[in-house]
Order: structure tokens, then sequence, then C-alpha cells
């Protein structure tokens, strides 16, 4: 998948020092293009001496709303398949239904259901040809 930085998307850099979880925002933390590449820019952050890193060296942190519109998105291109989320007892179900088959995804967060369903239709879509 291709992250196309928005506002408010939350991201890690992995492979560094810095162990906490950034936001794109107005102030603070930009995208912009720099010789045909998209950069995320820290503006005013000299304590982080970082200036700038490639989108490529970001990690994207998709909330639980992104993750639902990704399985959304990608369960629409068939017919018959539908999704649910089921929460009980602390943990959370996502369910994808295709006629009598169901496939669980189990978590005690929503959004780890859903990336976990995500994932199985990424690699469906990957192992399908016809795609």
């Amino acid at each position: 998948m291709v992250w196309r930085p928005s506002l408010h998307d939350f991201f890690a850099i992995p492979d560094s020092d810095l162990d906490r979880v950034f936001v794109v925002s107005d102030m603070m933390i930009d995208v912009q293009q720099l010789f045909g590449r998209e950069i995320i820019t820290f503006n005013g952050a000299v304590e982080w001496s970082l200036d700038n890193i490639t989108v490529a060296e970001a990690l994207w942190m998709p909330t639980e709303s992104q993750l639902r519109e990704l399985v959304q998105t990608r369960l629409a291109k068939y017919a018959g398949l539908s999704l649910r989320l089921i929460n009980q007892e602390g943990r959370y179900r996502c369910q994808i239904t295709e006629g009598e088959t169901t496939a669980t995804f189990e978590s005690t967060e929503a959004s780890d259901a859903y990336a976990m369903a995500l994932l199985h239709l990424l690699e469906s879509e990957k192992s399908d040809p016809q795609d």
C-alpha cells in the first residue's frame, strides 16, 4: 500500500532513536515536494535534530477509521462480501462474510482487528492474478 500523508495522520520513524509517534499538522510537521519526492518536514523542531525525511522513511500508523475505510474500499470491489465488527467481553472481532464463509480477525483493539482483516485482503489480492 502507498501512503499519501494527510493532515492529522500518525507516523513513526523506524530505525531511529526517536521512540515516539508524530502527527502531520499545519504547524509543526508538514508534507512537501522536494526534487520530485514527497518529504515530511519538521518545522521548528531543533530538539529533534531532524529537518526532514522522505515519506518512504516514515511508517504510517493508520487510525481505526482509516483502517475500516481501507477494508470497506477493498470489499466494495467484490459482490456479496460484508463487513462486521463485534465487541464482546473486551474483544473485537472483525468478520468478512461471503455467503456461508466467514473470515474472523480478533483482537483487544478494534484497529488491530481491522488491520488483520486488511492484511488478509491484501494477501488475497496478491495471490489472485486476475486483480
